[in-house]
């Protein structure tokens, strides 16, 4: 249940209305790490958790707050674009102001779509889509894919924060780039827990028998490159990360196997085949390994 208070978490305001930033300030809102997706990513692992306890508060908590950061956002981005001038360019590039704000940089479909408010899209104007989620319920891949999100969206609030001087804005990106500090620590710290607890381990998962994978290669770091320094790093050599194994180092590939023949299928009507008859040819083949079964 969900209980919206008509309150924020924090000031929201600019100082004066800036409908080209408002654009950029679009990719923290509903880019693939901005604050929709890791809201939404962290409700949907506390939904699909089957471990109810400490960690789904933990991460029902976490996901509560970042709908609030969304909130945040819309708010700032809709009083941005409050009173904006849609024509930025000289003479209004022919003295038509749509054109003027688009090549100016500004979003048209904030004001014709979204009635001078914030969008569900990133800063380009791509809608926000439900792949950006990730909600595997295993807690340790989970844990580790939030560190990442909140270090992505952290990265990103930094970078903009450096695209204006207007005091409101900075101040409202200082106090989200603070609390992603926060949230980058609890998931990491949360991660290291369950490996201490041995609630879940690298690798993930570690239910899976490990002597089910071809244990040949599982820590052996093979040279896909014409590169020549990969193999003087901590990956190539020593103990691995999960404690399982020690890393190896194959300067590069073995020789593979031969590919398969090439497949045909629909192709006695519609499609295009190497030989007139590659179908008869096939099913012939086909017909005589069975004849001599």
């Amino acid at each position: 249940m969900y209980f919206h208070k008509q309150e924020l978490q924090h000031a929201a305001k600019p100082e004066k209305p800036d409908a080209v930033y408002a654009r950029k300030l679009q990719e923290v809102l509903g880019g693939q790490y901005g604050e929709i997706s890791v809201a939404l990513q962290y409700q949907f692992q506390a939904w699909n958790m089957h471990m109810p306890g400490k960690y789904r508060d933990l991460v029902f908590g976490i996901g509560a707050e970042e709908l609030g950061h969304v909130e945040m956002l819309a708010t700032m981005i809709a009083q941005l674009l409050e009173k904006a001038p849609l024509g930025i360019t000289e003479d209004a590039v022919q003295d038509d102001p749509t054109v003027a704000a688009v090549v100016g940089g500004t979003d048209i479909q904030q004001a014709i779509v979204a009635g001078a408010g914030a969008r569900p899209v990133d800063g380009m104007g791509n809608p926000w889509m439900g792949s950006y989620i990730t909600a595997s319920g295993n807690l340790l891949a989970d844990f580790t894919a939030n560190a990442n999100a909140e270090m992505q969206g952290r990265l990103q609030a930094a970078r903009l924060y450096h695209m204006t001087d207007d005091p409101g804005v900075r101040d409202l990106l200082g106090f989200l780039i603070a609390r992603d500090t926060m949230h980058q620590n609890q998931w990491i710290a949360a991660a290291a827990e369950l490996r201490e607890t041995g609630v879940e381990d690298l690798p993930v998962p570690s239910k899976f028998p490990q002597s089910k994978e071809d244990g040949a290669v599982a820590y052996e770091y093979i040279n896909f490159s014409n590169g020549t320094q990969a193999g003087d790093g901590p990956w190539a050599g020593g103990p691995t990360p999960d404690g399982k194994g020690e890393f190896s180092y194959r300067d590069e590939p073995e020789q593979g196997v031969p590919m398969p023949p090439p497949t045909h299928p629909d192709t006695r009507f519609y499609g295009t085949t190497e030989l007139p008859n590659a179908v008869e040819e096939a099913a012939a083949g086909a017909q005589d390994a069975l004849n001599k079964e």
